[in-house]
């Protein structure tokens, strides 16, 4: 798992939710894993929390990106699709990760992702292509990248 940039509020949320789990919060989960296991349904699993954990424990903490005109983990993304179908069409986007968001109403999208991994690096006015799961590909021209405040 790649390191995860988090602001100190989203960090602090999730060290508090992981300390719940790991504490007061591990009777009940475990009473709730009891339940489903006896109805035959293991949809609770220890992979969740584990991946949770390992989240905050390899985040790198601290001040957003600086906005200095490249894209960023942790910055607001807004670019303009080019060509095709979906020619002119804008879309903003958090460039992090759902916990970084918090209860904030955006689409986020991982460095990970196709879209997340072409804008990353890039430059403000400049374009970016990518691979869709169908082999096609698709086009967009950063408009803009400003950090998360959230």
């Amino acid at each position: 798992m790649s390191d995860t940039w988090l602001s100190q509020e989203a960090y602090d949320r999730l060290q508090a939710e992981y300390a719940h789990l790991s504490g007061e919060g591990r009777t009940a989960i475990a009473k709730r894993i009891e339940a489903a296991r006896e109805e035959g349904d293991l949809r609770e699993n220890g992979g969740y929390h584990a991946a949770k954990e390992e989240q905050v424990e390899t985040a790198q903490v601290g001040e957003a990106p600086a906005a200095d005109g490249t894209v960023k983990a942790g910055m607001v993304v807004t670019v303009t699709f080019v060509g095709g179908a979906v020619d002119g069409e804008r879309e903003r986007f958090l460039l992090g990760s759902r916990e970084q968001a918090g209860d904030v109403d955006i689409d986020v999208y991982s460095a990970e992702s196709p879209l997340g991994g072409a804008v990353l690096g890039q430059q403000v006015g400049g374009q970016a292509t990518y691979s869709l799961p169908n082999g096609n590909s698709l086009t967009v021209r950063i408009e803009d990248a400003q950090p998360f405040t959230g």
